[in-house]
C-alpha cells in the first residue's frame, strides 16, 4: 500500500519534498496557505500574517550552481546571483518539469497535526486543514514540515527602553518593501545581519542619513570573490575543506582576517566584531594547559575544538602539539571564559558588496548598540546621541514557531529545537515526521533541504533506519556543544552548519556520498573536478538511490555556466579559452600525489 505523505508549505523545501516523495513512489499532498508556490521568495506588496516577507530588490546571497536542486541545473543564461523574480522563474520551471503542481492544495491552512491513537504502532498522523472556511481531516503516514523559519519576527522591544514613547515610526525589517517611502528621513537600522546590511545600503540612497547600529559588529564578505568567481564557488570545495581540517582555528582566523581587512580595515570602519565572551584569557591558560596535560582523556577525536596559540604552550614541558581536541562531553568542565573565541568563524558573516562604499561616503554611519530611546533621539551605549530620528528598523531576525504541532512533538525554547541531524525529533516512537530546512547553512539552503528530504523519505519507507534514542540524543548534544564552543551566543547561531560537511554527513546516511577514490581510478577527469571544483549539488546524484544520468555532465560543464552570464562581451582572442580555475595549479599537483598515496594505502 502506497504511503501518504503530508508536505507543509510549497516553498523551495516543499517543492523538493514533493519531488523526493515521487522519486520513492510515495503519495504526497502539499498544503500551501497561499495561492502560489515560492514561499519566502515570492514577493508580495502587502504583508500577510504567518507568511515570510521580502523586499522588492532582494538578491540571493548564494550562487546559482551552488543553490540549484541536484538534478535540475539553473539555466546557463541566468545570473550567478539571482533577483527574487529569477528564483521564482526557476521554481516554476522545476515544478513544471517534474509535474509537481497537481500535488499542491493552494489556499489551504494546516490547523493541527496530532498523533493518531495507534501512533506507537502505525506512526500515522491526524491532520486538520482549512480551505475557504471549511475544515477537513485526513490520515497521513508521514509529515515533511517545510514551512521555514523566517515567518515569525523577533522584535525584542524590551531590550530598548523608551521605544514605546518614541514619536517616530519603528518596524521590523520584514515590513520593508521599497526605499522611496523613506525619502529624506533620518533612519536607524538595528542589526547587521544580511537584512540589516541590505536595508542600510538601500535606504542610504534616499534617506537624509542612515545609522547602522550593531551590538557586536560583523565581518563583511563580498559576493564576488577571487577573479570574479562567486564566493561560494571558490570557498566550498572538497580540496579546501580538507585544507581547513588540517589548519588550526588560529591559522584560519588569521588568514581570513587578513583577506577581509585587505579590502578595508574593519576596525577603521567601525565594523570589527567584539568577542569578549569567548576570549581565552591568559589568567586561565596555565590552569587549562596543566589540566589538559594531566587529563589526556580530554583529547578525543572530533567535536568541539579548542586551539591554543603556539606561543602560549608551556615550552618548559616540551609541548609541541599545535592543538588539542576537546570532546563535547568534557567541554562543560572548561570555564567559558577560558575558551578561545573563533573570531571570524564564531559568527555568521554578513554578505554585502556595497556597505563599505556607503560608509566611506558617509551615507551610512556605524553606531554602537542603542541604549535607550527618547521621544525623538537615540542614545547609544558609547554615550553618543543622535537627534531627530524619524524611523527605526529592527533587523533582529526571526523566531521558530510551529503552532499546529503539540509540544510533545516539537517544542521550541530560545530558538532551539532538539532534532537528530537537524531533521528528526528524537522522542517519537516512529520516525514519521521530518523538519526540512530548519537550518542555517554557511552556504545555500535549497540543496540542503533537498538532501534532507531525500534521506527523510527513505526513512519513511523503511529503507534507512535511525539509531537508538540514546544515540540520537548524544548526537544532538554533541552538535549543541560544538555550536556553543564555536559561535558567540545568539538566537541566530542555534542551527548553524557548514555546507560541505553537513551535505556529506546527510549523504552518508543514505549512500549518495561520492567515493573519490573510486572515481580517481575509473574517471580521473570527473574525480579532478569533484575534488578541486566547487562542491555542487550534482555530486550527490552520481551514485546511490535516484542517481541522475546527467550529473557527470552537469559537473564537468558547471564552470561554463558560471562564466556565460557575465562574459557577454567576448574578445576575439579569448573565444577559445577555457574558464580559469581558481585553485592554484601547484596545490593541485600536490593534492594529486596525496590522493594517489591514499589510494595506494587503501587498496594495497
Amino acid at each position: 500500500m502506497v504511503k501518504k505523505i503530508c508536505v507543509v508549505g510549497a516553498g523551495s523545501s516543499g517543492l523538493a519534498a514533493i519531488k523526493c516523495c515521487l522519486d520513492e513512489d510515495l503519495e504526497p499532498t502539499c498544503f500551501e496557505r497561499y495561492h502560489d508556490i515560492g514561499g519566502l521568495w515570492r514577493f508580495k506588496e502587502d504583508l500577510e500574517d504567518g507568511r515570510a516577507s521580502i523586499y522588492k530588490s532582494v538578491i540571493i546571497n548564494t550562487s546559482k550552481e551552488m543553490m540549484c536542486f541536484s538534478d535540475y541545473p539553473i539555466p546557463d543564461d541566468f545570473p550567478n546571483y539571482m533577483h527574487n523574480s529569477k528564483i521564482m522563474d526557476y521554481f516554476r520551471m522545476y515544478a513544471e518539469n517534474f509535474n509537481l503542481l497537481k500535488y499542491i492544495r493552494f489556499k489551504t491552512t494546516v490547523c493541527s497535526i496530532k498523533k493518531c491513537p495507534d501512533f506507537a504502532k502505525s506512526g500515522q498522523w491526524e491532520i486538520v486543514t482549512e480551505c475557504d472556511g471549511k475544515q477537513d481531516m485526513g490520515i497521513y503516514d508521514g509529515v515533511l514540515l517545510c514551512s521555514g523559519h523566517h515567518t515569525f519576527p523577533h522584535l525584542p522591544l524590551e531590550s530598548f527602553p523608551g521605544i514605546k514613547k518614541f514619536k517616530g515610526q519603528y518596524f521590523h525589517s520584514r515590513e520593508y518593501k521599497y526605499p522611496h517611502l523613506f525619502q529624506d528621513k533620518r533612519i536607524i537600522v538595528i542589526g547587521i545581519g544580511n537584512s540589516g546590511g541590505d536595508l542600510a545600503v538601500e535606504l542610504s540612497s534616499v534617506a537624509k542619513q542612515v545609522y547602522l547600529s550593531t551590538r557586536r559588529g560583523a565581518w563583511i564578505i563580498n559576493r564576488v570573490h577571487d577573479e570574479g568567481f562567486p564566493l561560494d564557488v571558490v570557498l566550498f570545495s572538497r580540496f579546501k575543506n580538507i585544507i581547513k581540517e588540517y589548519m588550526t582555528t588560529d591559522m584560519l582566523n588569521s588568514w581570513a582576517e587578513k583577506r577581509l581587512n585587505a579590502r578595508f580595515n574593519h576596525e577603521n570602519f567601525g565594523l570589527k566584531p567584539k568577542h569578549s565572551d569567548h576570549l581565552l584569557y591568559k589568567g586561565h591558560l596555565l590552569q587549562l594547559q596543566t589540566h589538559v596535560l594531566e587529563h589526556p582523556s580530554l583529547c578525543v577525536g572530533s567535536g568541539c575544538v579548542l586551539h591554543l596559540a603556539w606561543d602560549w604552550y608551556p615550552r618548559a614541558q616540551g609541548t609541541t602539539v599545535p592543538n588539542f581536541h576537546f570532546g563535547p562531553q568534557r567541554l562543560e568542565a572548561i570555564p567559558k571564559s577560558a575558551r578561545k573565541g573563533a573570531k571570524i568563524l564564531s559568527q555568521h558573516p554578513t554578505i554585502n558588496d556595497d556597505l563599505p562604499n556607503r560608509i566611506i561616503s558617509g551615507k551610512v554611519i556605524m553606531k554602537a548598540n542603542v541604549k535607550e530611546f527618547t521621544e525623538t533621539n537615540a542614545i547609544f551605549e558609547d554615550g553618543t546621541i543622535e537627534k531627530n530620528i524619524d524611523v527605526v528598523f529592527f533587523a533582529t531576525g526571526y523566531s521558530f514557531s510551529f503552532p499546529f504541532f503539540e509540544d510533545s512533538v516539537l517544542k521550541t525554547e530560545n530558538n532551539k529545537i532538539p532534532l537528530y541531524k537537524f531533521v528528526f525529533p528524537p522522542y517519537l516512537e516512529k520516525p514519521t515526521v521530518a523538519c526540512i530546512g530548519l537550518i542555517q547553512p554557511l552556504g545555500a539552503i535549497m540543496p540542503v533541504s533537498e538532501q534532507q528530504c531525500r534521506w527523510a523519505v527513505r526513512v519513511f519507507k523503511g529503507l534507512c533506519t535511525l539509531p537508538s534514542q540514546q544515540d540520537m540524543l548524544a548526537d544532538i548534544a554533541c552538535k549543541k556543544k560544538h555550536m556553543e564552543c564555536r559561535y558567540v551566543t545568539s538566537p541566530r547561531h542555534t542551527i548553524q552548519v557548514d555546507y560541505v560537511d553537513y551535505m556529506d554527513e546527510l549523504a552518508s546516511q543514505f549512500g549518495v556520498k561520492p567515493n573519490l577514490f573510486h572515481f580517481l581510478l575509473t574517471d580521473p577527469t570527473l574525480a579532478w573536478e569533484l575534488f578541486f571544483g566547487p562542491c555542487t549539488p550534482y555530486q550527490y546524484r552520481l551514485t546511490g538511490s535516484n542517481k541522475w544520468k546527467g550529473a557527470r555532465n552537469a559537473i564537468l560543464t558547471q564552470r561554463e555556466r558560471i562564466i556565460k552570464p557575465t562574459k557577454s562581451r567576448v574578445l576575439v582572442d579569448d573565444d577559445m579559452k577555457k574558464p580559469h580555475d581558481p585553485v592554484p595549479f601547484l596545490l593541485k599537483i600536490l593534492a594529486v600525489f596525496a590522493l594517489l598515496a591514499a589510494v595506494y594505502f587503501v587498496y594495497a
